[in-house]
């Protein structure tokens, strides 16, 4: 018996292991990058120090658990740098470098995942949960550095204990916890499609 992420795409029909064509990943990489462009563009608004909620991490953790760890991490830099690119650009409010901090907070996620994706569902549940705890500390602690010496518009410098205050909002992040059943129920129904493309972890 395979574990949880494995059973929904583990063997096609005949029993043989198949794997995805270099084509297949080009393209499942090129449409979720897309997918999670728009969801990081489908925002809620928050006030400042904090800037928005996405529904972007719903998809990002489901598809780590069901694609090849590298086409989970291109994905999901590629789509939360463009979505976020765009939120800046047509929202105002943000600062020039939170595009880039989608690549190095979530794409690192998409490969904490992926090591749990056939580990068993547990597993896979704590992962997603040390993911969310890992993309918070990555805009905590360069959050603190920049509000201290007032970087990237982070407004004038400022004392360590000031910026740290500031900071600190970002642990607000950890709402995102709440897209990890989503992202369960994700990979349950698409699983029997990435099985047919031949993906498995």
């Amino acid at each position: 018996m395979g574990t949880y992420a494995e059973s929904a795409f583990h063997e096609d029909a005949s029993g043989k292991t198949t794997t995805p064509t270099k084509s297949t990943r080009l393209a499942l990489v090129a449409v979720f990058s897309a997918l999670i462009a728009v969801c990081t563009m489908i925002r809620v608004p928050l006030p400042p120090p904090l800037y928005e909620i996405t529904l972007a991490p719903a998809v990002y953790l489901a598809l780590a658990a069901l694609v090849d760890k590298w086409d989970a991490f291109s994905a999901t830099a590629i789509g939360g740098f463009v979505g976020e690119l765009f939120n800046i650009t047509t929202t105002g409010g943000g600062s020039p470098i939170y595009p880039f901090g989608m690549i190095w907070a979530r794409g690192p996620e998409a490969l904490i995942v992926a090591w749990a994706a056939t580990r068993g569902r547990k597993t896979l549940a704590w992962a997603m949960v040390a993911a969310t705890v890992y993309e918070t500390l990555a805009f905590f602690f360069p959050d603190w550095l920049f509000y201290t010496y007032g970087l990237f518009q982070y407004g004038s410098p400022t004392t360590v204990y000031a910026a740290l205050v500031l900071a600190s909002y970002d642990f607000a992040t950890l709402l995102d916890l709440a897209f990890i059943p989503v992202a369960f129920g994700i990979i349950a129904a698409a699983g029997p499609t990435f099985r047919r493309l031949g993906y498995r972890n």
